[in-house]
């Protein structure tokens, strides 16, 4: 299990050239999350910790939920270079338990742009375990 504090792991991810969200919201109360640019592709981390636990002591499924909602709204922005989005429709399936100290990883492919709609899609891993898929539309605020 990850023994580091959450500002130990900020401070290890961010030494890695990885940045965090600065939200003073839900997502910061939800994260950390981590994001890398890489080209036109953008890849996220979440590692977990204690406070994402549920009652079976694993990854509670909403904080994974969580992850993978934010990462494909920045990829939705980035994509369209909008400026706001909005989650319109989000499908999440569950493949296998997340442990609690590790770090899921998500990089969000975009399956199409029309006027005002990003459709999404994505395979959330730990290392090299499916532990999720992902897929979703999102409304561009043009």
């Amino acid at each position: 299990m990850n023994k580091k504090t959450e500002q130990e792991l900020i401070e290890h991810h961010t030494s890695q050239g990885w940045e965090t969200f600065k939200d003073e919201g839900f997502i910061q109360t939800a994260g950390p999350f981590f994001y890398k640019k890489n080209g036109t592709d953008v890849h996220f981390l979440f590692p977990t910790g204690l406070k994402h636990q549920n009652l079976r002591k694993v990854v509670q499924g909403g904080a994974l939920m969580t992850f993978a909602d934010r990462a494909f709204g920045v990829v939705a922005r980035h994509t369209t270079e909008t400026k706001s989005t909005a989650t319109i429709q989000f499908n999440y399936q569950f493949v296998d338990a997340v442990q609690i100290g590790d770090t899921v990883e998500l990089t969000p492919s975009v399956i199409k742009v029309t006027k005002s709609m990003v459709f999404l899609n994505g395979e959330l891993t730990v290392g090299d375990r499916t532990v999720g898929f992902a897929t979703g539309v999102w409304k561009r605020f043009i």
